[in-house]
């Protein structure tokens, strides 16, 4: 194990709460907290003076274990808690990172590790365009996913575990100081014993499995792409409600991103992408004991207990009914840094992308924006997504080059 770790945890919602927890309670590790977001800062610090900061960690419904730990600092300036740190996670929606990235860039240091917690796809684009050569001189890695199904119960005081993965994969770069398995190691330590971190596969590999940019545009489409624009009496259910016809639809979409990968690796041979995989092994790997149904995607969504009575994001009227949300980061996220990234990269290895065209161009109808255009990731939006074509890569040799 490796010795003290100081780990930064950027942001401020449910996922940066469990985190500052759960890393500033586990031994030898000091955590910190930046959120740039409006006065989240001195919120989270004056309400910590009130009381203990308390993580609840549900296993099958019912708290199995309570967490009381404080973050050492919750900060707006990154003067103030980047220099010195090991880790620097990224726990934040994609479409801040870049904000975090440029105001902490004049106190990133080489050897330090970046951690996307998700980086969502694409990441590594990200990273290097922002940074640069210093990018190559840190440890960058991506994870599929956050490593808990997350609520934040009351800001800058409670948050809780509704289910805790055993396990999470990600992939890093070769980094200069501190190899990938060491970095995971770091990440290890601030994450106590679950989720076992696993590095597996190239970066790329972790791009292709940005999970949330296959589920809830899925789920969404499969619900409002008829509606009537009707207000409805009840908020549905987002994964209890979903129908079988619309957990094919979820399943077709990773069914294209298994293709991808298989093309990539047609190409380039001794590319591994074996951490890339169907989205029901996905859940079979994550989450075991959460799911009661296992039969099918349908009933693996269905039957998870850590979506028990999760709805849709509504906008309420004063009547009481309810509209979707079409400017939820379901749209204005998993769209443009999720499966416009994933269709760019499948069109450079001329996979055919059926379903995730479907539901990119319904999202555009709903959010005004273009991605496509003649069938290719070259629409007017295209410069505010992370798609490798933004970057100028249209080649397989341009997505490994990092």
């Amino acid at each position: 194990m490796p010795g003290k770790v100081t780990v930064l945890i950027c942001g401020g919602g449910n996922g940066a709460h469990v985190m500052a927890g759960v890393s500033s309670s586990q031994p030898n590790t000091e955590a910190r907290v930046l959120t740039l977001y409006a006065d989240e800062a001195e919120r989270w610090t004056n309400a910590m003076k009130e009381g203990d900061f308390t993580v609840s960690i549900y296993e099958k419904g019912s708290v199995i274990q309570e967490i009381k730990s404080k973050p050492s600092i919750v900060t707006k300036d990154p003067a103030k808690c980047v220099p010195g740190v090991d880790v620097i996670a990224l726990v934040v929606p994609a479409f801040a990172h870049q904000q975090y990235l440029e105001a902490m860039k004049p106190y990133i240091k080489p050897g330090m590790v970046i951690v996307g917690l998700p980086g969502q796809t694409g990441f590594e684009f990200s990273v290097l365009g922002l940074l640069g050569d210093l990018a190559r001189e840190c440890t960058v890695l991506n994870y599929e996913s956050l490593p808990w199904v997350s609520r934040m119960k009351t800001f800058g005081q409670e948050a809780e575990i509704l289910a805790q993965k055993f396990g999470l994969s990600g992939s890093a770069n070769a980094g200069k100081i501190h190899s990938p398995d060491e970095a995971n190691a770091m990440l290890q330590q601030c994450m106590g014993k679950y989720p076992v971190m696993k590095l597996h596969g190239h970066l790329l590999g972790t791009s292709l499995m940005d999970v949330n940019a296959y589920i809830h545009p899925s789920i969404l489409y499969g619900a409002w792409h008829d509606w009537d624009g009707k207000p409805v009496a009840v908020n549905p259910l987002f994964y209890q409600g979903l129908t079988e016809s619309t957990a094919n639809i979820l399943s077709g979409v990773s069914d294209e991103v298994v293709a991808t990968a298989k093309a990539i690796s047609k190409v380039k041979p001794d590319m591994d992408l074996s951490n890339v995989c169907h989205i029901y092994d996905y859940y079979m790997r994550c989450f075991g004991d959460d799911i009661e149904d296992k039969t099918n995607l349908w009933t693996t969504l269905r039957t998870h207990k850590g979506y028990v009575g999760l709805v849709h994001p509504c906008k309420k009227s004063e009547d009481g009914k309810f509209s979707p949300d079409f400017t939820h980061r379901y749209i204005t996220e998993d769209i443009p840094y999720g499966l416009v990234a994933l269709r760019g990269i499948a069109e450079i290895v001329s996979v055919p992308t059926p379903t995730m065209d479907l539901l990119i161009k319904w999202a555009e109808k709903v959010s005004g924006k273009e991605y496509l255009v003649d069938g290719k990731t070259k629409g007017k939006d295209v410069c505010t997504t992370r798609a490798p074509q933004r970057y100028g890569i249209n080649t397989v040799d341009g997505l490994l080059s990092f």
